[in-house]
Protein backbone atom coordinates (compact mmCIF):
# COMPACT_ATOMS: atom_id res chain seq x y z
CA UNK A 1 0.00 0.00 0.00
CA UNK A 2 1.33 3.27 -0.80
CA UNK A 3 0.14 7.12 -0.26
CA UNK A 4 -0.89 7.61 -4.43
CA UNK A 5 -3.00 3.84 -3.69
CA UNK A 6 -4.72 5.74 -0.95
CA UNK A 7 -5.79 8.70 -3.16
CA UNK A 8 -7.08 7.05 -6.08
CA UNK A 9 -8.72 5.05 -3.21
CA UNK A 10 -10.21 8.32 -1.27
CA UNK A 11 -11.13 9.86 -4.79
CA UNK A 12 -13.37 7.07 -6.32
CA UNK A 13 -14.92 6.88 -2.31
CA UNK A 14 -15.87 10.42 -3.43
CA UNK A 15 -17.26 10.18 -6.55
CA UNK A 16 -18.77 6.83 -6.39
CA UNK A 17 -17.89 5.63 -9.43
CA UNK A 18 -14.68 4.57 -11.30
CA UNK A 19 -15.39 6.35 -14.08
CA UNK A 20 -16.09 9.70 -12.64
CA UNK A 21 -12.85 9.06 -10.57
CA UNK A 22 -10.60 8.18 -13.08
CA UNK A 23 -11.79 11.31 -15.55
CA UNK A 24 -10.90 13.19 -12.31
CA UNK A 25 -7.78 11.76 -11.39
CA UNK A 26 -6.76 12.48 -15.42
CA UNK A 27 -5.83 8.57 -16.58
CA UNK A 28 -7.75 5.65 -17.82
CA UNK A 29 -10.32 3.52 -16.08
CA UNK A 30 -8.92 -0.01 -16.80
CA UNK A 31 -5.55 0.58 -14.43
CA UNK A 32 -8.00 2.79 -11.58
CA UNK A 33 -9.51 -0.30 -11.52
CA UNK A 34 -6.33 -2.50 -11.15
CA UNK A 35 -5.19 -0.30 -8.63
CA UNK A 36 -7.98 -0.62 -6.34
CA UNK A 37 -8.01 -4.56 -7.01
CA UNK A 38 -4.29 -4.57 -5.71
CA UNK A 39 -5.47 -2.68 -3.02
CA UNK A 40 -8.26 -5.00 -1.99
CA UNK A 41 -5.62 -7.86 -2.47
CA UNK A 42 -3.35 -6.38 -0.05
CA UNK A 43 -5.53 -6.17 2.61
CA UNK A 44 -7.41 -8.73 1.90
CA UNK A 45 -10.74 -7.26 2.04
CA UNK A 46 -14.01 -6.16 -0.02
CA UNK A 47 -13.87 -2.67 -0.12
CA UNK A 48 -16.67 -1.88 -2.40
CA UNK A 49 -20.32 -3.10 -2.92
CA UNK A 50 -22.12 -2.86 -6.14
CA UNK A 51 -25.27 -1.36 -6.32
CA UNK A 52 -26.09 -0.59 -9.55
CA UNK A 53 -23.70 1.62 -11.37
CA UNK A 54 -22.38 3.22 -7.85
CA UNK A 55 -20.02 1.99 -5.42
CA UNK A 56 -20.98 1.59 -1.67
CA UNK A 57 -18.51 1.39 0.96
CA UNK A 58 -17.92 -1.53 2.98
CA UNK A 59 -17.89 -1.27 6.57
CA UNK A 60 -13.71 -2.01 5.77
CA UNK A 61 -13.61 0.66 3.47
CA UNK A 62 -15.35 2.85 5.47
CA UNK A 63 -12.77 2.24 7.85
CA UNK A 64 -9.81 2.79 5.66
CA UNK A 65 -11.46 5.81 4.04
CA UNK A 66 -11.83 7.11 7.63
CA UNK A 67 -8.08 6.29 8.29
CA UNK A 68 -6.72 7.62 4.81
CA UNK A 69 -8.17 10.90 4.64
CA UNK A 70 -6.36 11.54 8.43
CA UNK A 71 -3.16 9.94 6.71
CA UNK A 72 -3.58 12.76 3.13
CA UNK A 73 -4.12 14.89 5.38
CA UNK A 74 -1.54 14.71 7.79
CA UNK A 75 0.62 14.46 4.28
CA UNK A 76 -0.35 17.75 3.32
CA UNK A 77 0.44 19.67 6.50
CA UNK A 78 3.86 18.02 6.17
CA UNK A 79 4.28 19.64 2.79
CA UNK A 80 2.57 22.72 3.91
CA UNK A 81 4.75 23.21 6.65
CA UNK A 82 7.95 21.93 4.82
CA UNK A 83 7.31 25.02 1.93
CA UNK A 84 6.93 27.29 4.64
CA UNK A 85 10.72 27.24 5.66
CA UNK A 86 11.78 29.14 2.48
CA UNK A 87 8.56 30.87 1.40
CA UNK A 88 7.17 34.23 2.53
CA UNK A 89 3.13 33.85 3.43
CA UNK A 90 1.32 32.50 0.83
CA UNK A 91 -1.28 29.40 -0.27
CA UNK A 92 -5.10 29.45 0.55
CA UNK A 93 -6.70 29.71 3.99
CA UNK A 94 -9.79 27.85 4.23
CA UNK A 95 -12.07 29.86 6.54
CA UNK A 96 -15.42 28.32 8.02
CA UNK A 97 -17.56 31.29 8.87
CA UNK A 98 -21.46 31.15 10.51
CA UNK A 99 -23.44 34.08 8.54
CA UNK A 100 -24.15 35.25 12.35
CA UNK A 101 -20.36 35.65 12.36
CA UNK A 102 -20.02 37.51 9.18
CA UNK A 103 -19.25 40.50 10.66
CA UNK A 104 -15.89 39.38 11.74
CA UNK A 105 -14.36 38.65 8.24
CA UNK A 106 -14.01 41.90 6.95
CA UNK A 107 -11.86 44.01 8.50
CA UNK A 108 -9.49 40.26 8.78
CA UNK A 109 -9.56 40.15 4.95
CA UNK A 110 -8.86 43.67 4.57
CA UNK A 111 -5.74 43.40 7.12
CA UNK A 112 -4.42 40.14 5.28
CA UNK A 113 -5.04 41.50 1.88
CA UNK A 114 -2.95 44.79 2.49
CA UNK A 115 0.21 42.46 4.75
CA UNK A 116 0.12 39.17 2.97
CA UNK A 117 -1.45 39.92 -0.78
CA UNK A 118 -0.08 36.18 -1.94
CA UNK A 119 -2.87 34.66 0.17
CA UNK A 120 -5.80 33.39 -1.11
CA UNK A 121 -9.08 33.12 0.99
CA UNK A 122 -11.35 30.06 0.42
CA UNK A 123 -14.51 30.75 2.52
CA UNK A 124 -17.14 28.09 3.23
CA UNK A 125 -20.75 29.32 5.22
CA UNK A 126 -22.83 27.11 7.58
CA UNK A 127 -23.94 26.78 10.84
CA UNK A 128 -22.22 25.63 14.03
CA UNK A 129 -22.74 22.07 13.55
CA UNK A 130 -21.87 21.91 9.50
CA UNK A 131 -18.59 24.04 10.48
CA UNK A 132 -17.21 22.34 13.28
CA UNK A 133 -17.59 18.87 11.25
CA UNK A 134 -15.70 20.47 8.13
CA UNK A 135 -13.08 21.25 11.00
CA UNK A 136 -12.32 17.80 12.05
CA UNK A 137 -12.81 16.32 8.78
CA UNK A 138 -9.98 19.05 7.99
CA UNK A 139 -12.03 20.31 4.86
CA UNK A 140 -11.05 23.75 6.72
CA UNK A 141 -8.08 24.87 8.74
CA UNK A 142 -10.16 27.37 10.84
CA UNK A 143 -13.04 29.05 11.79
CA UNK A 144 -15.54 31.73 13.21
CA UNK A 145 -18.62 30.18 14.69
CA UNK A 146 -21.20 30.83 17.33
CA UNK A 147 -20.90 28.41 20.43
CA UNK A 148 -21.49 26.04 22.52
CA UNK A 149 -19.96 23.38 20.04
CA UNK A 150 -20.10 20.02 20.75
CA UNK A 151 -16.39 18.69 19.28
CA UNK A 152 -13.97 18.00 22.19
CA UNK A 153 -10.49 18.35 20.75
CA UNK A 154 -11.11 22.00 19.36
CA UNK A 155 -8.97 24.61 20.68
CA UNK A 156 -11.14 28.35 20.56
CA UNK A 157 -10.37 31.80 21.11
CA UNK A 158 -13.89 33.64 22.21
CA UNK A 159 -14.75 37.33 21.33
CA UNK A 160 -16.97 39.69 23.67
CA UNK A 161 -20.54 38.48 24.61
CA UNK A 162 -23.27 40.11 22.78
CA UNK A 163 -26.60 40.41 23.94
CA UNK A 164 -29.85 39.00 21.76
CA UNK A 165 -32.22 41.40 20.07
CA UNK A 166 -35.79 41.21 18.57
CA UNK A 167 -35.86 41.99 15.17
CA UNK A 168 -40.04 43.05 13.77
CA UNK A 169 -41.22 44.30 10.68
CA UNK A 170 -40.92 48.01 10.80
CA UNK A 171 -44.86 48.09 9.96
CA UNK A 172 -45.21 46.08 13.24
CA UNK A 173 -44.19 48.88 15.44
CA UNK A 174 -47.66 49.73 16.82
CA UNK A 175 -47.81 45.82 17.88
CA UNK A 176 -45.03 46.87 20.52
CA UNK A 177 -46.80 50.75 21.18
CA UNK A 178 -43.13 51.90 19.36
CA UNK A 179 -41.43 50.35 22.27
CA UNK A 180 -37.70 50.93 22.20
CA UNK A 181 -37.28 47.79 24.71
CA UNK A 182 -39.85 44.98 25.50
CA UNK A 183 -40.16 41.89 27.77
CA UNK A 184 -40.35 38.66 27.05
CA UNK A 185 -43.74 38.20 28.19
CA UNK A 186 -44.86 40.99 25.06
CA UNK A 187 -42.69 39.00 22.53
CA UNK A 188 -44.51 35.57 22.96
CA UNK A 189 -47.42 36.79 21.14
CA UNK A 190 -45.69 37.83 18.17
CA UNK A 191 -45.09 34.85 15.30
CA UNK A 192 -41.45 33.96 16.05
CA UNK A 193 -39.11 32.66 13.69
CA UNK A 194 -35.49 31.01 15.45
CA UNK A 195 -32.27 30.37 14.19
CA UNK A 196 -31.82 26.35 14.79
CA UNK A 197 -28.82 24.04 14.05
CA UNK A 198 -29.04 21.34 11.75
CA UNK A 199 -27.77 19.50 14.65
CA UNK A 200 -27.02 19.57 18.14
CA UNK A 201 -28.07 22.30 20.60
CA UNK A 202 -27.45 26.20 19.93
CA UNK A 203 -29.30 29.44 19.42
CA UNK A 204 -32.72 27.64 20.03
CA UNK A 205 -32.31 26.48 23.22
CA UNK A 206 -30.58 29.28 24.64
CA UNK A 207 -33.69 31.77 23.92
CA UNK A 208 -36.62 29.03 24.46
CA UNK A 209 -34.60 28.20 27.83
CA UNK A 210 -35.20 32.07 28.54
CA UNK A 211 -39.17 31.75 27.84
CA UNK A 212 -39.07 28.89 30.12
CA UNK A 213 -37.29 30.25 33.18
CA UNK A 214 -40.44 32.81 33.33
CA UNK A 215 -43.09 30.45 32.28
CA UNK A 216 -43.58 31.68 29.18
CA UNK A 217 -44.42 29.48 25.32
CA UNK A 218 -43.50 31.45 22.79
CA UNK A 219 -45.12 30.82 19.84
CA UNK A 220 -42.75 30.18 17.49
CA UNK A 221 -43.93 29.29 13.68
CA UNK A 222 -40.69 28.21 12.00
CA UNK A 223 -37.27 27.19 12.68
CA UNK A 224 -33.77 27.76 10.34
CA UNK A 225 -30.67 27.49 10.34
CA UNK A 226 -29.70 30.01 8.23
CA UNK A 227 -29.91 33.66 9.88
CA UNK A 228 -30.38 35.56 6.52
CA UNK A 229 -33.75 33.37 5.24
CA UNK A 230 -34.68 34.95 8.70
CA UNK A 231 -34.06 38.18 7.91
CA UNK A 232 -35.70 38.24 4.78
CA UNK A 233 -38.82 36.57 6.21
CA UNK A 234 -38.51 39.58 8.98
CA UNK A 235 -38.63 41.49 5.76
CA UNK A 236 -41.71 40.23 4.16
CA UNK A 237 -43.79 40.35 7.18
CA UNK A 238 -44.29 37.12 8.00
CA UNK A 239 -42.68 37.18 11.46
CA UNK A 240 -40.39 38.13 14.09
CA UNK A 241 -36.92 36.53 15.02
CA UNK A 242 -34.73 37.01 17.89
CA UNK A 243 -30.43 36.70 17.47
CA UNK A 244 -27.52 38.40 18.52
CA UNK A 245 -26.72 41.57 17.87
CA UNK A 246 -23.67 41.31 15.77
CA UNK A 247 -26.12 39.20 13.15
CA UNK A 248 -27.65 42.21 12.51
CA UNK A 249 -24.24 44.18 11.55
CA UNK A 250 -23.43 45.42 7.79
CA UNK A 251 -27.35 43.87 6.94
CA UNK A 252 -29.70 46.41 5.01
CA UNK A 253 -33.07 45.47 5.37
CA UNK A 254 -35.60 48.04 4.04
CA UNK A 255 -38.58 46.67 6.44
CA UNK A 256 -36.46 45.18 9.80
CA UNK A 257 -37.12 47.59 12.61
CA UNK A 258 -34.78 46.17 16.12
CA UNK A 259 -35.71 46.07 19.47
CA UNK A 260 -33.52 45.34 22.71
CA UNK A 261 -35.07 42.71 25.33
CA UNK A 262 -35.11 44.06 28.61
CA UNK A 263 -35.37 41.45 30.74
CA UNK A 264 -33.79 38.36 29.17
CA UNK A 265 -30.31 37.69 30.83
CA UNK A 266 -29.41 36.06 27.82
CA UNK A 267 -25.80 36.78 25.71
CA UNK A 268 -24.45 34.89 22.72
CA UNK A 269 -20.82 33.90 22.51
CA UNK A 270 -18.69 33.31 19.55
CA UNK A 271 -14.90 33.09 18.75
CA UNK A 272 -12.49 31.56 16.77
CA UNK A 273 -11.91 27.66 16.70
CA UNK A 274 -9.31 25.48 15.33
CA UNK A 275 -8.66 21.60 15.36
CA UNK A 276 -5.88 20.92 18.79
CA UNK A 277 -4.32 18.09 17.04
CA UNK A 278 -3.39 20.12 13.66
CA UNK A 279 -0.50 21.90 12.50
CA UNK A 280 -1.56 25.08 11.54
CA UNK A 281 0.16 27.23 8.72
CA UNK A 282 2.05 30.55 9.05
CA UNK A 283 -1.22 32.23 7.56
CA UNK A 284 -3.63 30.09 9.83
CA UNK A 285 -1.75 30.97 12.92
CA UNK A 286 -1.32 34.62 11.46
CA UNK A 287 -5.39 34.62 10.97
CA UNK A 288 -6.18 33.73 14.87
CA UNK A 289 -2.92 36.33 15.93
CA UNK A 290 -5.34 38.94 14.67
CA UNK A 291 -8.00 38.26 16.62
CA UNK A 292 -6.96 40.63 19.97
Amino acid sequence: MDIKQLYYFCTIVEEGQITKAAARLHMAQPPLSQQLKQLENELDVVLFERQGRKLLLTDSGKSLYENAQKILADLEDIKTKVKEMNEGIRGKLSIGVSKTCFSYLPERIQYFRAEYPEVLFHIIEGDTAYISDLLVNRIIEVAITRFPIEQENIEMKVFKSEPYILIIPKTWKHLISNKTKIALKEIKQLPLMLLHRIHGAGQFEIITNAFKEQQLKPNIILECPDVSILFLLVNSEIGATIVPKGAIKNQSYDNIHIIEIEDANIYSESGVIWLKDRHLSKCTQLFIDSFV
